[in-house]
């Protein structure tokens, strides 16, 4: 059996698990833990602590948490591969009861989507190309299925796979309200609209100019700089000396302004709050009845995040302030957020709180993965299609100008 690139074979002896069977218990464990406490905060300690290992045996069998990450990952890409395989042999050839056997093994298999979304940042350029070689493998025959009735273009086919890979792992960003099988029937429900959309016909935004949220100069120039870092390399390997660097100042400086480098990651937080609660308001002054409202406050969430990184900073680097209680404001800042888009999607539709939090949460990992992965932003055009697609999955007429 192949788990992670790791061949396991049964002991011959009952009861005695060779190397490769340890091996796989602590890919498991160490899996876990990054994903729920973030990698730069889980030490090998932590995983062999968790796994009921000594630490010397935990470095026998990987050199360093950076490579048990790997492993982790490429265990993440077999698993999403035989998700894929199981799916095709139960659904025949039908659509729907493939789209529907996805849904159910991923959100049993949360670590096959969703560990490399999360911690890419750590993962080399070489470890990164091949985790996403063996990715596009699965959804290429996701691809070969779904639209084999469709005219769709090659680069339609791979945004639709790519985003519906977000939708179906989507579960694992939010505790879902509801039993296992409904869960999962309402993640199928907005796959289902996914793949019935068609990229190309995405139109342009409609946000308001943007509003400067007003500050200190320098402390803005920090914040500014902070983010860009912890965007591009994470916030654990980011040291308060090159934020100072950054803008033309001293590492001790920069605590002239700010306490601790959590303070400074707090601080974006709140920053990016105060952008969102702008485009709520804006869409509740600019809408004409709740779903036009909801289409706002999408195209302005997508504005926001694929403009400036504060949003997907403070969304992808929350676990590193676990224990600081300043976390407590920023959770509950996304909270009152999110509930916003569930309370007009339970009005639009007339559906429970549970149900709608599915399709929010599918539709917001939509453009939170591709951001944080990078996966098509320099497109000029990205904004307007991941709006579009967000719009589909939620439910609702996925242009302005359509019915």
């Amino acid at each position: 059996m192949s788990y992670g690139r790791i061949t396991m074979t049964r002991s011959k002896q009952a009861g005695t698990p060779r190397p490769a069977n340890r091996k796989r218990q602590l890919i498991d464990h160490s899996a876990q833990l990054f994903l729920q406490h973030g990698y730069p905060q889980v030490s090998m300690a932590d995983i062999a602590r968790a796994a009921g290992v000594t630490a010397p045996s935990l470095y026998r069998h990987f050199a360093d948490k950076q490579a048990l990450l790997y492993a982790a990952v490429l265990a993440g890409v077999d698993g999403l591969q035989a998700g894929t395989d199981t799916a095709l042999a139960a659904a025949d050839g039908d659509r729907h009861a493939f789209i529907a056997s996805v849904c159910g093994s991923m959100a049993r298999r949360q670590n096959a989507s969703t560990l490399w979304r999360w911690t890419g940042t750590y993962l080399t350029p070489e470890q990164n190309r091949e985790v996403v070689k063996g990715t596009r493998v699965a959804l290429a025959q996701w691809a070969d299925l779904l639209f084999t009735d469709r005219e769709l273009l090659d680069w339609e086919q791979r945004q639709l796979v790519w985003t519906m890979l977000s939708v179906v792992g989507s579960l694992s960003v939010h505790r879902a309200r509801l039993p296992a099988a409904q869960a999962v029937r309402e993640l199928t429900a907005a796959a289902e609209r996914l793949v019935e959309l068609t990229p190309s016909l995405a139109t342009d935004l409609r946000v308001p100019p943007p509003i400067d949220v007003p500050g200190d100069d320098r402390r803005t120039e920090i914040l500014d700089a902070a983010a860009e870092l912890f965007s591009a390399r994470g916030y654990g390997p980011v040291t308060v000396d090159e934020i100072g660097a950054a803008v033309g100042i001293t590492g001790p400086s920069v605590y002239k302004h700010f306490p601790s480098k959590a303070a400074i990651l707090i601080e974006i937080g709140r920053r990016s709050g105060a952008r969102l609660e702008v485009g709520v308001m804006a869409a509740y002054a600019a809408g004409s009845d709740d779903a036009d409202r909801l289409a706002l406050m999408v195209d302005s969430y997508v504005a926001t995040i694929t403009s400036i990184p504060d949003l997907s900073v403070s969304f992808n680097n929350a676990s590193a302030l676990s224990g600081d209680p300043s976390s407590r404001e920023l959770i509950d800042i996304q909270r009152r957020y999110v509930m916003r888009w569930i309370s007009l999607l339970t009005a639009i539709h007339g559906i429970g709180e549970a149900e709608a939090a599915v399709a929010v949460h599918a539709a917001l990992s939509m453009v939170n993965d591709a951001v944080r992965v990078r996966r098509g932003v320099e497109r000029p055009d990205f904004p307007a299609q991941m709006a579009y697609l967000m719009r589909g999955v939620l439910g609702l007429s996925p242009s302005p100008d359509q019915p």
